[in-house]
């Protein structure tokens, strides 16, 4: 076990999350072709998922955070094939990720997940209740990354118009009102007696209805379900426009964000944490993830070694197709090296970090973005960092973004899965923690170590919304609902 030494009272211990998707390729495109990759295997074998799960346990990895869409990317070349050809395996197929969670959270202790589900295509007494659910089963190891879905091909898929950008989140906002309503007001702490002698097992009267009633939603309901663990689950969020900004910095216990450099990245964290305070937060209580795809040697050579493999697999016209969808910009459409621009957006439906980055002439090393470039480096990270070297050069590279952005962590994507978690497992974490960056090893068996996500966090015994989370005005003794 790697030695922990104590850091500088200036810097923050780094929280990791595995980054993973119900789907080959996640984030390198083509790799699924190398005998060593087992992503190809993550629809048909759950031994997939849990042997992962016990990996990332292994390593005392805070959560496995678990990417999801309803659509095929669709806007390269006007059609889908390019995605989901066997050649390309862009993200496609795509497995519902809540369903392996449950399976995972048997064979580990303390490894937390978070799943993305959107807000725009089901009920919320639905999404209510089923994580509820897997909370209660996790023992409170379950996070929700918000998400208000931007793609006509999900919209098409559902049988919905899409609807309008700022409209989905103002939407959002209402939707969150409700969930916090049911799960945090509608059960009293007590209110489960499970009273064997006078055969009582909850008591109705301190389970509330909840009714919201609006152009958007009609809820009459009391929660189906007792109080899971954490009662609401932890919240993640990653939108980056101005809206989604602000919807981040109302609900989000953590972001996740992309970016081509640590100076990008630091004007977003800033901006939000001034968003968060002017809502009466403490800002460092939004913890702020960035996306990252190591590739990891035990030497700089072995890494590039391990890189020059990858690029053999690399597949540029998925990072082109990935790219174009995401960014709303048929890149198909563009000489290969003319630079894009952001004006060059033609839908609705787009992740605007990546208009910013085409926005961004900062003063590092940010090239133009071409198409023939933007299909080199999304076709390996999908267009994130992509650190290479030995544990200490990644390490070093990792605490830059962190001092410079003002990060609390990452969400560390793999090139090739199993590999690269176990690169991550095996040789960053213990360089991370020799360096006291890392939290110290726990005993998983120790019953008074906290096991909840929100603790893992934010520290033992917050196991439930902080007090200055907006969800926290619904509480069952904090709020009376309407009659």
């Amino acid at each position: 076990m790697a030695t922990t030494t104590t850091p500088p009272a200036d810097k923050k211990r780094i929280l990791i999350n595995g980054f993973d998707m119900f789907t080959p390729s996640h984030l390198s495109f083509g790799q699924w072709k190398r005998p060593e990759d087992k992503s190809k295997t993550k629809q048909s074998d759950l031994s997939y998922w849990t042997d992962l799960a016990k990996l990332l346990e292994k390593g005392d990895v805070t959560a496995l955070f678990i990417a999801d869409t309803y659509a095929q990317h669709d806007v390269y070349k006007g059609e889908d094939a390019t995605a989901f050809s066997t050649r390309v395996a862009c993200q496609y197929p795509v497995g519902d990720p809540i369903v392996p969670v449950s399976a995972m959270a048997a064979v580990t202790k303390r490894l937390g997940f978070a799943i993305t589900n959107s807000t725009s295509y089901e009920a919320p007494f639905l999404l209510a209740k089923r994580m509820s659910t897997i909370d209660h089963l996790s023992r409170g190891r379950f996070g929700w990354n918000i998400v208000t879905s931007y793609k006509e091909s999900a919209a098409k898929a559902i049988g919905v118009p899409l609807v309008e950008h700022d409209k989905r989140y103002e939407i959002a906002d209402e939707y969150l009102e409700i969930l916090y309503k049911v799960w945090e007001g509608s059960w009293a702490d007590d209110a489960l007696k499970l009273d064997v002698d006078n055969d009582i097992f909850t008591d109705p009267d301190r389970v509330r209805v909840i009714r919201h009633k609006s152009a958007n939603f009609s809820i009459e309901t009391r929660h189906i379900l007792d109080p899971s663990p954490q009662r609401t689950p932890f919240l993640f969020q990653a939108g980056s426009s101005k809206v989604g900004m602000e919807f981040a910095a109302r609900h989000a216990e953590a972001t996740f964000m992309n970016a081509w450099s640590a100076e990008l990245l630091a004007e977003r964290v800033a901006h939000l944490r001034s968003l968060a305070a002017s809502y009466g937060r403490d800002p460092q209580s939004i913890k702020v993830f960035a996306s990252v795809t190591p590739i990891i040697g035990r030497t700089d050579e072995e890494a590039h070694e391990k890189y020059q493999r990858a690029l053999q697999f690399a597949n540029e016209e998925a990072g082109l197709a990935f790219y174009s969808s995401n960014a709303g910009i048929d890149l198909s459409k563009h000489d290969l090296d003319t630079p894009i621009r952001a004006d060059d957006v033609t839908v609705d439906g787009r992740l605007h970090s990546l208009i910013d980055g085409l926005r961004y002439r900062g003063g590092d090393t940010i090239p133009e973005w071409t198409p023939r470039h933007i299909g080199k480096a999304t076709a390996i990270g999908s267009g994130g960092p992509v650190p290479i070297g030995s544990p200490s050069t990644v390490a070093d590279i990792l605490e830059k973004w962190m001092d410079i952005a003002d990060l609390d962590g990452f969400n560390v994507g793999a090139v090739i899965s199993p590999g690269s978690f176990e690169d991550l497992v095996e040789l960053l974490i213990p360089e991370l923690r020799r360096r006291g960056r890392y939290p110290a090893a726990v005993d998983p068996e120790d019953p008074n170590e906290p096991i909840t996500l929100r603790e893992r966090v934010y520290g033992a015994g917050q196991s439930r919304l902080r007090d200055d989370h907006i969800g926290s005005k619904w509480k069952y003794d904090q709020w009376e609902p309407e009659v």
